[in-house]
């Protein structure tokens, strides 16, 4: 029998919203098939979003979130299937939510097929010579970068943060058990978060300067 890894049940329960015990029984009944997991998974009524998950979801709604007193700015495509599910309180309460983690965590991409290869080799070898200048063993390093890539994954990927008020799951999580409740595929299309100032070079006073005139006046 194939061992049955937590990463495969992670897998298995962003892609379904079926519970951790629910993943892992299906997994270990299919001898870590994730297909036949996944069908394990729908044909016990477990595995709403992944059902939906074919679905095109073309209608839904730009939401938008300030926050801050007007410093931070968000806007937010989030897709359903059908006008009438995106004028419900239930969809525009999940728009609202996705809103504000974007505000406050600030991620960088919607998902990890759009964080481009460049990036990510970039960021290994900053990890591999991180993990070099702490004296870690060569023979380790390899497995220390994949589990810190995965660690930048969950910060700069929305779907793969943790939910800022239910840090008990992840935004996919949160997504997929409103698929569930709502009966409609939803998927984020796309965002862009605004910060006052951000990349704007602020001009540095010149202390010395300041007194120097403050004297002479």
């Amino acid at each position: 029998m194939n061992m049955i890894t937590a990463g495969m049940v992670k897998e298995l329960r962003e892609s379904t919203g079926a519970g951790m015990m629910d993943c892992k029984k299906a997994l270990t009944e299919t001898n870590g098939d994730m297909d036949k997991a996944v069908d394990f998974l729908r044909e016990k009524g477990l595995a709403a979003a992944a059902k939906k998950a074919g679905r095109v979801a073309a209608e839904g709604l730009v939401e938008s979130y300030i926050h801050g007193g007007g410093r931070i700015g968000v806007l937010l495509e989030i897709n359903c299937e059908t006008d009438f599910v995106a004028k419900t309180d239930g969809f525009k309460a999940l728009a609202r939510d996705i809103a504000m983690q974007i505000a406050a965590a600030n991620p960088s991409y919607v998902s990890r097929s759009e964080v481009p290869a460049s990036v990510v080799e970039h960021e290994r070898e900053v990890l591999r010579a991180q993990a070099l200048n702490e004296g870690k063993p060569a023979n380790i390093v390899e497995k220390m970068i994949e589990g810190r890539v995965e660690k930048y994954y969950k910060e700069v990927c929305l779907l793969e943060q943790v939910f800022i008020k239910d840090t008990d799951k992840t935004v996919t999580q949160l997504i997929n058990e409103s698929i569930s409740k709502i009966g409609e595929n939803i998927n984020i299309r796309r965002f862009t978060r605004y910060q006052l100032g951000e990349g704007i070079e602020k001009k540095s006073n010149d202390f010395a300067a300041e007194v120097m005139a403050a004297v002479t006046k």
